[in-house]
């Protein structure tokens, strides 16, 4: 019996688990943002891009 308890106490106090949530969380919070700013990126670029398309297209 003794052994049992051994055992359900050491399970219960490791914490290996909650060091690999806490890494899926900061990949991807990490990922949200880099999604966020290439998206804002995308945008600006074409708007950029149209821009400049617009000026050829009336310089030609």
């Amino acid at each position: 019996m003794k052994i049992r308890i051994a055992c359900i106490k050491r399970f219960l106090t490791r914490d290996d688990g909650v060091t690999a949530i806490e890494y899926g969380l900061i990949a991807a919070l990490i990922g949200m943002v880099v999604i966020g700013g290439v998206t804002a990126l995308g945008t600006n670029l074409e708007t950029k891009f149209n821009s400049i398309a617009s000026t050829i297209g009336t310089a030609g």
